[in-house]
């Protein structure tokens, strides 16, 4: 789970601007969605995104592409955060359980370095991003295409895992907002 102070310590570590960078993750056991994001808390920059595509092979041969190519990324741009989309079943058992071993090889590409992990279900994520929770891929990748001023669409998986990265990136500075209008009895003034 997402641990603030943690988090804040590590961004000061890095430099002196509360900058956080953030990899998103949309995992798949065929197409995995990945894009970077760094944030002041007022505004986003987009970084990086793209997919990692593995072959037909074995399921421990893919698991071993998805995490090495996670390890590159993390190696790559020093992420803070890893926002990671969360296991759902819509009909079928068999893909949930490959969804989730995609989602263990990136989590676990993650915490090597210490990487804070925080996940978001797909309704969280389109409700942040688009401001419906049932919204369609298209709306998603419109949405982020236009939150973070790109001049061209991303590939499907990319824009969806932009938007876990944008997900993070709201539901942290919302909650913030939150924190700075709380008195000492808990309640909002």
């Amino acid at each position: 789970m997402f641990d603030q102070k943690i988090l804040d310590q590590k961004i000061l570590e890095r430099n002196s601007t509360p900058l956080m960078r953030i990899l998103g993750i949309d995992p798949g056991s065929r197409i995995t969605g990945y894009g970077v994001i760094e944030t002041d808390g007022h505004t986003v920059k987009y970084l990086d995104s793209g997919c990692i595509r593995t072959r037909q092979d074995a399921m421990p041969d893919r698991l071993r592409i998805i995490f090495d190519s996670v390890r590159t990324l993390v190696t790559t741009h020093q992420p803070d955060v890893l926002a990671i989309e969360s296991v759902f079943m819509h009909r079928n058992a068999g893909s949930a359980l490959k969804l989730g071993h995609a989602r263990s090889a990136a989590i676990c590409a993650c915490v090597i370095d210490d990487i804070l992990v925080d996940e978001y279900s797909p309704r969280e994520i389109k409700l942040a991003i688009v401001g419906k929770g049932s919204a369609g891929k298209e709306q998603v990748q419109h949405m982020v295409t236009h939150l973070l001023n790109l001049n061209a669409t991303p590939q499907e998986d990319a824009a969806d895992a932009l938007a876990v990265a944008l997900c993070h990136s709201h539901t942290r500075h919302g909650t913030g907002c939150l924190g700075a209008y709380r008195n000492k009895g808990g309640r909002l003034r």
